[in-house]
C-alpha cells in the first residue's frame, strides 16, 4: 500500500486540490455550491481556518488555507468537509458515481476522490504562485478567456483588496504569469 506522507506545519499555509469521484461535474451546480458552502461554514466554526483563496470548477477545486497558530490538523478538516458535503448533497437529491467493492467495504461514497493534493506554502513568493494558479485555473481549463469573467473564484476579492488589477490574466497566456502554471 502506498505511504502517503503529508507535511504538517502548525499555523501553516497550505495549497490544496480536491477532485470529485470520476471527475463528475457537480461542484458548480446550485446544489453542489450550496452544500460545499454549508460544509465549509460548519467546519470553519468547529475548526477555525482562513480560506485565503479559492476557485471552484465543475469537477475540482483549488484553495489556500491558513491555519491557526499551533494547529496543523488540515486532514481532519478536509475529512469533515467531505463528509458534511456528501451527506447534504446526497440527502438533497444529488447522485453519486459508481461505488466499487473497495469503496463500499470502507464505507466510502462515490462523491469525492479518496485523496487530495496538498502543498505546504514555503514563503510569500510561493503563496503568490499558488494564488496565481488558483485564479488562472478557469482560463487554463477553457471556461473563460479572462480571469475576471469567472464567477466562482476569489479573484474579485483580491482585486477589491488591491492585490490584482481587474485585467490581470487577460493576456491569454500563462507564460506571462509567474507561478500560474506548474509542471
Amino acid at each position: 500500500m502506498p505511504d502517503y506522507r503529508r507535511y504538517h506545519v502548525p499555523g501553516g499555509t497550505y495549497f490544496f486540490t480536491l477532485v470529485t469521484h470520476e471527475r463528475r461535474p457537480i461542484l458548480t451546480t446550485d446544489l453542489g455550491r450550496r452544500c460545499l458552502r454549508e460544509a465549509f461554514e460548519e467546519i470553519q466554526q468547529r475548526y477555525s481556518f482562513d480560506l485565503f483563496a479559492v476557485v471552484l470548477l465543475p469537477d475540482h477545486l483549488h484553495c489556500v488555507w491558513r491555519l491557526p497558530p499551533g494547529d496543523c490538523r488540515y486532514p481532519l478538516r478536509w475529512k469533515r468537509i467531505k463528509e458534511t458535503f456528501t451527506e447534504r448533497y446526497l440527502a438533497s437529491g444529488g447522485t453519486e458515481g459508481n461505488v466499487s467493492r473497495s469503496r463500499a467495504k470502507q464505507g466510502e461514497r462515490g462523491v469525492w476522490q479518496r485523496r487530495y493534493w496538498e502543498h505546504t506554502v514555503r514563503d510569500e513568493d510561493d503563496l503568490s504562485g499558488c494564488v496565481n494558479y488558483i485564479h488562472w485555473n478557469p482560463v487554463k481549463h477553457g471556461f473563460v478567456t479572462a480571469v475576471r469573467d469567472y464567477q466562482w473564484s476569489s479573484f474579485k476579492q483580491f482585486v477589491a483588496a488591491g492585490d490584482y488589477q481587474i485585467d490581470w490574466g487577460s493576456s491569454g497566456s500563462a507564460d506571462a504569469l509567474p507561478g500560474a502554471e506548474w509542471d
